[in-house]
């Protein structure tokens, strides 16, 4: 039974024994495939092909946000070409109009009617570059068609095709020409990973490998390895995981600690619940489990909510990140066992 901590109002439990019985081999399979494929091209950076995977299985979109030239854009294209999928790429300026995405009607001479023409976002995988240099107009239209997959033009709806992924890259550095995400829109990513810059090992193997090619990286040597059904099939193995209720207990005490927490201003919402719990799910398929630890928790939970906190100017003038108050409430809430 749950038992209730008057003192935090925490709720504590115990960890029960699990009965493998789903195949979860061709998952792994296909896991591998990508690994290989992305490895073609990107030196360095698993966490980041793992973070990408679990968006892409979770059926969640992606914020890269890290300095200019570690492999943003690359990373986004290979996984992309990595899936048999239509793929698109829109680069977000600061004169973008609405209509560039999502398209327009355009008369039609021959019919004298008006006929919908669809922009770059109706495909399966969109790589948006720079999002935060296009104005709130155009990020606005990205609202329905990244939450409901789907958009409404002329009182017509128009549904997006599965898989439909936005992976979206942004520079944290430059301010010129630049807007700040909204915090409704940055709800809609499911994680924003922030790439660090590689090693120096790394950065030898990158010099290594490049040294004798001039110009971006050749991408035909990638394969597409996984497809619409592929990932269908592996959400519905992630729909039949076993989730206990100490699991679902210890996701709720994360979440709200966030909402408690003396450095952060506004918390996660129940949203972030439901993505911690999904991409969870993903980890410990990707591990060969079928049912989730902590640790899986753990792993994604920086990155699941650190684009939705904000700080209290105390925190941020301690020159606090939300990684550092996330890492800080995981290590003090206890685990389940």
């Amino acid at each position: 039974m749950d038992e209730q901590n008057p003192d935090d109002g925490l709720v504590q439990n115990t960890q029960p024994m699990f009965k493998q019985s789903l195949n979860l081999q061709p998952l792994q399979d296909s896991i591998k495939k990508i690994r290989d494929e992305f490895a073609k091209v990107v030196i360095g950076q698993e966490d980041l092909l793992d973070l990408m995977i679990t968006c892409i299985l979770a059926e969640g979109h992606i914020l890269l946000e890290g300095v200019p030239g570690i492999a943003k854009t690359l990373s986004a294209k290979v996984i992309s070409k990595a899936i048999d999928a239509d793929f698109s790429r829109i680069q977000f300026t600061p004169d973008l109009m609405p209509a560039d995405i999502i398209g327009t009607s355009i008369f039609n001479m021959k019919t004298s009617d008006f006929v919908f023409k669809k922009g770059p976002v109706f495909s399966n995988v969109i790589l948006i570059d720079e999002i935060n240099r296009a104005p709130a107009k155009t990020q606005a239209a990205l609202f329905e068609v990244m939450e409901e997959k789907q958009i409404s033009f002329d009182g017509n709806r128009y549904q997006m095709e599965k898989p439909f992924l936005v992976i979206a890259t942004q520079n944290p550095i430059e301010q010129e020409g630049t807007y700040k995400l909204p915090e409704a829109q940055l709800d809609r990513f499911l994680m924003k990973i922030i790439l660090p810059y590689p090693t120096p090992a790394e950065e030898l193997q990158i010099l290594e490998r490049f040294k004798n090619q001039l110009g971006t990286p050749d991408l035909s040597s990638i394969n597409a390895v996984l497809n619409a059904d592929m990932i269908s099939e592996s959400q519905e193995i992630l729909a039949q995981f076993k989730v206990e209720t100490q699991i679902l207990t210890y996701i709720t005490n994360i979440v709200h600690e966030t909402r408690n927490h003396s450095k952060i201003y506004l918390g996660a919402s129940p949203r972030a619940s439901l993505a911690l719990l999904a991409t969870s799910k993903v980890t410990a398929a990707m591990a060969g489990r079928e049912f989730i630890i902590p640790d899986d928790i753990q792993f994604v939970a920086p990155h699941v909510l650190n684009h939705r906190l904000i700080l209290t100017p105390d925190a941020e003038m301690e020159g606090l990140s939300t990684f550092d108050i996330v890492d800080e409430i995981i290590k003090t809430l206890d685990v389940p066992r």
